[in-house]
């Protein structure tokens, strides 16, 4: 056979019938995409609504009285979702606890960045950790009270979380010549003390606004640093003045969906949200739903309830269904959106 012989011109059947599969394997690894994101996206959705509830238990009963059977009933969603996210209950708590620290952590180090100086950076910060457990009671009790009650991996995250603190505040040692002689520990003394009053405020029914300890506490952490006239002039200064907030907290919308997100529930909207006016294949395809008469029964029941709306012909006309959010659906999406960060 010659290597130099002419190659066959390809049958134009056969092009078109290669292009169309080219085509097709890239809508399917689209849809892929999609479907991946969506499962991401819902898995957020799921942990955060978990955290929450595990929050609020929490709140009510104590670590001891925070069960798996509880926070998933509060979050709607099945158990088997729980162990899907978490490994157990001590798991779950972490995630509170972590969502927790990072929260605080936000709103005292933008205060702090905001001042010059050791002295001025520690007030700012403390100031702005005290205002916030003010302003979120359970998120401050979860932090400073119960975790102390949890498992042994949450007690080491707030070990860390206690020496970075210490850290911070051994940078006194840099402010007077006599404090370069103090020993590190130090650092972890005025801590540990810091937050043994506010764990004792805590413990106190109707105990009164934490951010009216912002100069005695200041006192105590300027003491070994800078001596009893810093201390003085902590113990005098004005203490910002901060109204208890007259609104009721905003309801969160999916404690209105008169049924339970699942998965796949979750899914579907998400897959809606991301291509208004899709099709019930299509939502099927994004969402994994293989029945087509389950994704029928599925949307309709969302239908139903409020969520979406139809805006096509459907049916009647012998055309697909084109499914949008509605303002209830969309405030639904909102509300994922804000759980997961998206």
């Amino acid at each position: 056979m010659s290597a130099s012989r002419a190659r066959r011109p390809v049958p134009a059947a056969y092009a078109g019938s290669r292009r169309k599969r080219l085509a097709r394997d890239r809508s399917v690894a689209r849809e892929a995409e999609l479907s991946g994101s969506a499962r991401a996206r819902v898995s957020e959705v799921q942990r955060a609504r978990m955290v929450k509830a595990a929050t609020e238990v929490v709140s009510e009963l104590g670590y001891g009285g925070m069960s798996v059977a509880r926070v998933t009933g509060r979050a709607g969603v099945s158990r088997r979702t729980f162990y899907d996210l978490f490994e157990d209950r001590e798991d779950c708590f972490l995630g509170a606890f972590e969502e927790a620290v990072a929260r605080a952590s936000v709103v005292a180090r933008k205060a702090a960045a905001e001042e010059l100086g050791w002295r001025g950076r520690v007030r700012a910060g403390l100031s702005a950790l005290l205002r916030f457990l003010d302003e979120e009671p359970m998120l401050g009790s979860l932090l400073v009270v119960d975790a102390l009650g949890a498992g042994p991996v949450v007690l080491e995250r707030r070990a860390r979380v206690l020496e970075a603190l210490a850290e911070a505040i051994d940078r006194g040692r840099g402010e007077a010549k006599a404090a370069r002689e103090l020993p590190s520990l130090t650092a972890e003394g005025v801590v540990g003390a810091v937050f043994a009053v506010i764990h004792a405020r805590l413990l106190e029914r109707g105990h009164p606004r934490l951010i009216g300890l912002l100069n005695p506490l200041m006192g105590m952490i300027v003491l070994p640093y800078l001596g009893p006239a810093a201390v003085a002039e902590e113990l005098v200064r004005a203490t910002p003045r901060v109204p208890r907030p007259s609104r009721k907290p905003a309801r969160d919308p999916l404690e209105d969906v008169d049924m339970r997100l699942t998965y796949r529930t979750l899914r579907v909207l998400a897959a809606i949200a991301q291509a208004p006016g899709a099709s019930n294949r299509h939502v099927a395809d994004v969402a994994g739903v293989s029945d087509q008469g389950q994704i029928s029964k599925l949307l309709a029941r969302l239908e139903h309830l409020g969520l979406i709306a139809n805006t096509g012909e459907g049916h009647t006309r012998g055309e697909a269904n084109a499914w949008r959010l509605t303002a209830k659906g969309m405030e639904v999406e909102v509300a994922i959106r804000s759980q997961t960060g998206g």
